[in-house]
């Protein structure tokens, strides 16, 4: 029985800027120093692969880790958060709405974004192929809220709901053991990874 453990972390906060596409968006000085703090607590020790989606993000969030850690990052492109271009950039009352519609009704496509269900067969397809490799040691995948809310909805059993979702803010993470998939704990902040096993 292996004890290796994958986890699932979102970046944290991002510098927000309308004029740029949101998948080029990096850290805010927050979310880097969040980021820095978790790579030098020490808690990831264990992790020997850490895959990110290819968003600037996500990637600033895996290289400060990995850098820490001694390893190179793997960018899967695929692992994208769910795709917004149609709209592009919305004022945060309206983005929660449409991302509420996007939960809400997961087979249909909310003001030209990718459906719901679209979004979660690509990620399961994504964490399924760097699993089913089988290396030692911890997994830890670097993404984003609405893919890692579909992810955690697959492996727990549960229908795509918003009530499954990462608390606000961004810099969480849930964790499952590769062996089945099961789920060992739903979304804590990234400081708490040191509070509790997992």
């Amino acid at each position: 029985m292996t004890a290796d453990i994958v986890r699932y972390l979102t970046h944290p906060q991002v510098q927000i800027d309308p004029d740029v596409p949101v998948p080029q968006w990096g850290l805010s000085p927050l979310g880097r120093a969040r980021t820095e703090a978790l790579a030098n607590a020490g808690w990831l020790a264990s992790t020997t692969q850490i895959v990110s989606s290819g968003e600037r993000k996500a990637i600033e969030t895996a290289e400060i880790i990995a850098a820490r850690l001694g390893l190179m990052i793997e960018i899967r492109e695929a692992m994208h958060e769910n795709d917004r271009s149609a709209t592009g950039f919305l004022k945060p009352a309206e983005f929660e709405a449409v991302a509420d519609q996007f939960f809400a009704a997961p087979h249909l496509s909310v003001r030209g974004w990718e459906r719901a269900a679209d979004a979660q067969a690509r990620i399961v397809r994504e964490a399924e192929a760097v699993l089913t490799r089988n290396r030692p040691g911890d997994v830890l995948f670097v993404g984003h809220g609405a893919v890692g809310t579909l992810l955690f909805c697959h492996y727990s059993g549960h229908s795509i709901d918003r009530v499954h979702d990462q608390p606000a803010g961004g810099g969480n993470y849930f964790a499952f053991a590769p062996e089945g998939r099961r789920i060992l704990h739903g979304w804590r902040r990234m400081e708490d990874l040191g509070s509790a096993a997992g």
